[in-house]
């Protein structure tokens, strides 16, 4: 980092230490001292293709330069495009290809922000393709979409081809990613019902909801992992116990590149190749409804496989990871939640809202079946339920299984949503439209997580998981359950677009044209 390098470079030289002798070491060796006592979290990166020599005299030096020379710099630096570590589809169906396609929109100028654009557009073509149905639509459907994933990976080869990198266009692309995948399953559950399925939307609904709390716990396991990475295990005597030799397990097979096991540890996950794979081959050959129940089938099977084991390698590590971040935040508490009483298993009471919430959508999807109607007092008790997660929001999240509670409360109030609309026999659509924009917010924190960064500008106006859900719940008593969720998504999707315009375009430029002081900073006196 910029800042990090100044701090190095102005730091007063140590005098060497006993044993040290008169040098440090050359002055890559200084400044990497020098970086690491500044509190700089340095990576070791394994060179590929390029040549790195560390030369110490007139003939090594010589040698070394024959070998830089000896590169073809622009061949090594497109396949070094390529993640040296990607999923099995994408690394045998798509990497084969794109890096020349990412040559090819470097040479006319398009840029990584260009292409995620096309790979949305592909992927809305596909989509629209899946909802008008007929062979030669879904067929074109499954090519476009399989053409837009080659695009969702040049995009991000571009930019290691071209050193193109920005904080705006790695938010873009994770938030395109699933927003083109849950289009997708929109054409799905329209394709599916207006073939004549009756809850072809249902089957999208369940998709989306599924995919998206399996993500936050990708992204919290990720979080937990690479925290453990930076901190010694604490001594617990559990060394040889399950969730350890899970870990050592997992260890050995990710490091047997390209066996069998590694194929397979890699695919069972079902990664993001993989499910578009599979999405555009069972869209094409059987149609939108069989494609939407292997994405469920296959997802939930994922899902119960990781869950199981990242809980037993979580419990093993003992990270507190909500503890580093912005719990609040990142719960998405509202008002109502920060201001409830304290309670102590953050984990448990939202797991048990959550719970609720699905008791709440059972009991609406049948009496609908049943045409009928559900008590009126479902609601309201389905509410007191989920804001069981409220109480934990100002406790301490520093359970080995905490790292969970984002996804637990995720679930909970897309649950809550979907019961609600079910309930007030709102039309599918405007319930798929109203989770699909809930999951753009939180897809929104997700990526902020990653680069750790501040909230949206515009976070506090979103009123929270458990203001949302209040007031749904209200509508849902007042009997105006379908327009409380068209008017209430409305609201979050232009929260959500002003606030993006806020955070990548207003703030920046404001913040360009505010003038640095001349010698600011801290001073010593004189």
């Amino acid at each position: 980092r910029p800042a990090a390098l100044a701090a190095a470079a102005g730091r007063p030289r140590r005098q060497p230490g006993p044993g040290r002798g008169p040098s440090a070491g050359s002055a890559v060796d200084r400044l990497f001292a020098e970086l690491a006592a500044c509190g700089t979290l340095a990576f070791a990166h394994r060179v590929r293709l390029l040549v790195a020599h560390r030369v110490v005299d007139p003939a090594g030096r010589a040698a070394a330069e024959a070998a830089v020379a000896a590169v073809d710099e622009d061949r090594a630096e497109l396949r070094l495009s390529v993640k040296e570590r990607d999923d099995f589809f994408t690394t045998f169906f798509v990497s084969t290809w794109s890096p020349y396609v990412a040559k090819a929109a470097a040479r006319i100028g398009l840029g990584p922000t260009a292409v995620t654009m096309i790979s949305v557009a592909f992927a809305v073509a596909a989509a629209v393709l899946f909802g008008v149905g007929g062979r030669p639509a879904l067929v074109a459907g499954a090519v476009l979409l399989y053409l837009g994933f080659v695009l969702d990976c040049v995009d991000g080869q571009l930019a290691r081809y071209t050193r193109h990198f920005s904080a705006w266009g790695g938010w873009l692309d994770t938030m395109a990613d699933r927003a083109k995948e849950y289009l997708v399953y929109a054409g799905l559950g329209y394709g599916a019902t207006h073939a004549g399925f009756r809850y072809g939307w249902a089957l999208a609904i369940a998709a989306m909801t599924l995919q998206t709390v399996r993500h936050m716990t990708d992204t919290w396991y990720g979080v937990l992992h690479d925290e453990a990475a930076r901190r010694p295990r604490p001594a617990t005597g559990d060394a040889g116990g399950i969730g350890g030799k899970l870990n050592a397990a997992s260890t050995k097979v990710q490091a047997d590149t390209g066996s069998v096991s590694y194929w397979l540890k890699r695919t069972v996950v079902f990664p993001i190749g993989e499910r578009w794979a599979l999405i555009a081959l069972t869209a094409a050959l059987f149609g939108p409804l069989v494609a939407l129940c292997v994405v469920l089938v296959w997802g939930t099977l994922a899902f119960a496989y990781t869950g199981a084991l990242r809980t037993l390698r979580a419990r093993w590590m003992r990270v507190p990871v909500l503890t580093t971040v912005d719990a609040t935040l990142h719960r998405d508490d509202g008002p109502l939640a920060r201001t409830l009483p304290v309670s102590r298993g953050p984990l448990a009471l939202a797991v048990f809202g959550a719970l609720g919430a699905a008791v709440l959508l059972v009991a609406a999807l049948r009496t609908v079946h049943a045409d009928g109607r559900l008590p009126g007092w479902a609601v309201p008790v389905g509410l007191l339920v989920l804001l069981a997660g409220g109480f934990g929001a100002r406790a301490a999240h520093a359970g080995p299984l905490d790292w969970l509670v984002p996804a637990a409360l995720r679930a909970g109030e897309y649950l809550f949503a979907i019961a609600v609309g079910v309930a007030g026999r709102a039309p599918a659509w405007l319930i798929f439209g109203y989770v699909f924009v809930l999951t753009l917010h939180h897809y929104d924190l997700t990526a902020r997580l990653e680069k750790r960064q501040a909230a949206p500008p515009l976070h506090a106006a979103t009123l929270g998981w458990d203001g949302r859900s209040v007031v749904l719940a209200v509508a849902s008593i007042a009997g105006i359950a379908s327009i409380a969720l068209a008017t209430l998504g409305t609201y979050l999707l232009v929260v959500f677009v002003a606030s993006v315009v806020l955070a990548w375009v207003v703030l920046p430029a404001r913040a360009r044209r505010t003038p640095v002081p001349v010698g600011g900073g801290d001073r010593s006196p004189g």
